[in-house]
């Protein structure tokens, strides 16, 4: 069986759609695909979610915002939003999920934790859900 394909896709793919790639990542290894894209991206990665992943020893300094593509969607088996309502395309035998978060952007260090601790609690049960 393929590894599945998870993607994360948020307006500007620069605060919980990054958080929750390098959540996934980092709890599911390399036994699932991981990708995310944003709608309108920014230039970089939110500097705070940053911040509060690294505090929880994971670093997504390096990655860069990516535009959302139809392919993008079509070569994914999970895809899971997070406040581009109707931006994201939608395919037939594909799970969608929408996880309602606050947008970090602009947000001080102490919500952007609250929102990097609740994307972890989502991932975790994403993987336990995926092994099955």
């Amino acid at each position: 069986m393929s590894k599945p394909v998870v993607l994360f896709v948020c307006v500007h793919n620069a605060g919980r759609s990054q958080m929750a790639a390098g959540w996934l990542r980092h709890l599911a290894g390399d036994t699932v695909e991981v990708r995310s894209a944003g709608s309108e991206p920014r230039d970089q990665i939110n500097p705070t979610a940053v911040e509060a992943m690294r505090e929880v020893g994971i670093d997504i300094a390096a990655n860069v915002p990516q535009v959302l593509k139809t392919e993008d969607v079509r070569a994914s088996d999970v895809v899971i939003t997070m406040g581009c309502g109707d931006a994201c395309p939608i395919f037939p035998g594909k799970r969608y999920e929408d996880w309602e978060l606050t947008d970090p952007a602009g947000q001080p260090i102490e919500v952007v934790r609250e929102v990097r601790d609740e994307i972890r609690t989502r991932i975790e049960k994403l993987v336990a859900e995926l092994r099955t």
